[in-house]
């Protein structure tokens, strides 16, 4: 009788230094670096000025000249990007996990749930601002889609982003109708009526409202004072923003934004578009449609969201042109990076990038880290306190900084070591850090001279030893 082979359980592990899609790491690289402009606003001033400078930072000369450059050529298209990312990095682990016959839900959903917990604690003991909780929310609803067809995935986000272009609209038309509820309700207390239900509550929404995009001089300073004390004192403003913003349904339009996205980083992975595949013609067609189309529209907007002064509903209206904008200029972006990519060139730049984007978690949080030393009380205090033309040398500095230590950490280890303590937990083993030189091992001579190896044979090294 003939004993069956035992059968061996596939290995599950991370995807090793071989596996990777270069300019995958490099277009992630790319994101994490572009979104550190956008961040930087978010820890030095109240989160309503990111998008209207006249309330802090300066709306005159440079100022006003860097919101101009952020508006058109940066805001919202390194989150775009690192959505993209993020969907298509989510693509290529399941499709090798599926490829290898490995329990591909089970690592999927526990790498998704351990992203979570990192993000709850980036949230509530760093900085406010984590994406790191959506992200996660995202990736829970994303696995049953990656099975279908690219064209699919495309559509589905399709329907989305007209969603996303309506509703800053149709908010901006409601607003309007509350504001003249608000203003009504407003004089008929100040002449002494009795308020009702109704009115209190349209009111209440017209000073939430103003509180979220035009918030007093008063209302930043407590803000800033928060934030200026102690980690204590930073701590307990930041975890009602936290509790505030985690409570919000998932159906949200800035979840929709980020999920859409993913989407479409599946799509694009699936067709080879985010691994260099294409021709120069077609990434060309794409960088072209993407600057010729999307620079115009975001121009525009940002030049009648100034010329009314920053006036809060008008903006939401003007936000119409926000998402097909920040989508065209993020994929001329995506196609110059794949050309870049694909000819192979720039590697003084190509490659830091690409060690920034393998390192991706780790060099976010160290923008949490650092931007939160340089801007809170128990570091330098300084939020609030720099021109808005004034934050990006330090961003320049982190991007210097990051680029040229990236690299070197790479050459040492093979993860950084948040994705080591992310990954170790996801396939709930330690996973080997440090990378050990091979070391050659010469055997002894045997005792019998005729049974020696052949000379290439003599040297082993410890890795095949082992």
């Amino acid at each position: 009788m003939i004993a069956e082979a035992p059968v061996t359980q596939p290995v599950v592990r991370p995807v090793g230094k071989a596996e990777r899609i270069e300019s995958v790491d490099v277009l992630r690289g790319f994101a994490l670096l572009g979104i550190l402009l956008l961040n930087i606003l978010t820890f030095s001033y109240h989160f309503a000025a990111t998008w209207n400078p006249a309330l802090d930072g300066g709306a005159t000369g440079w100022n006003l000249a860097v919101w101009f450059v952020q508006m058109i050529f940066w805001d919202g298209k390194m989150r775009a990007t690192f959505s993209l990312v993020f969907g298509a990095s989510l693509m290529l682990l399941t499709t090798r996990l599926d490829a290898r016959g490995t329990a591909g839900a089970d690592v999927y959903f526990r790498r998704t749930l351990w992203l979570m917990v990192f993000g709850i604690l980036h949230a509530y003991l760093i900085w406010w601002g984590d994406i790191l909780f959506p992200y996660a929310l995202g990736a829970l609803l994303l696995y049953p889609f990656r099975r279908l067809s690219g064209k699919a995935l495309l559509i589905i986000a399709g329907v989305m982003f007209v969603f996303l272009i309506g509703m800053p609209v149709g908010k901006g038309f409601h607003m309007r109708d509350v504001r003249a509820k608000a203003q009504e309700a407003i004089a008929a207390e100040k002449a002494g009526k009795a308020l009702s239900d109704e009115q209190k509550e349209v009111k209440k929404d017209w000073e939430e409202f103003l509180k979220n995009t035009h918030p007093s001089r008063e209302q930043l300073d407590k803000e800033y004072t928060a934030y200026r004390g102690g980690y204590v004192s930073a701590f307990k403003h930041r975890a009602k923003a936290v509790f505030r913003w985690h409570a919000i349904p998932i159906y949200t339009p800035f979840l929709w934004d980020m999920f859409a996205m993913m989407l479409i980083g599946m799509a694009l992975f699936k067709s080879g578009v985010l691994s260099a595949e294409r021709s120069y013609r077609y990434y060309t067609w794409m960088a072209a449609t993407g600057f010729g189309l999307g620079l115009p529209m975001n121009a525009w907007s940002a030049w009648e969201t100034h010329r009314h002064n920053f006036e809060p509903i008008l903006s939401l209206k003007y936000f119409a042109t926000y998402q097909p904008g920040r989508l065209l200029v993020a994929m001329a972006y995506w196609a110059l990076l794949m050309i870049i990519c694909k000819a192979g060139v720039l590697k003084w730049l190509t490659r830091p990038l690409a060690a920034v984007g393998q390192m991706a978690f780790s060099n976010y949080i160290m923008h949490s880290v650092l931007g939160s030393v340089i801007f809170y009380g128990y570091g330098f205090g300084l939020i609030g306190k720099l021109e808005r033309w004034q934050l990006y040398p330090i961003v320049g500095g982190i991007w210097a900084f990051q680029l040229i230590i990236s690299p070197i950490w790479l050459r040492h280890f093979y993860f950084g070591p948040l994705e080591w303590c992310w990954r170790s937990l996801t396939y709930w083993k330690r996973q080997p850090m440090r990378i050990r030189p091979e070391i050659a091992v010469i055997e002894p001579p045997p005792e019998n001279p005729q049974d020696a190896p052949a000379g290439e044979e003599r040297a082993q090294t410890a890795a095949e030893r082992t």
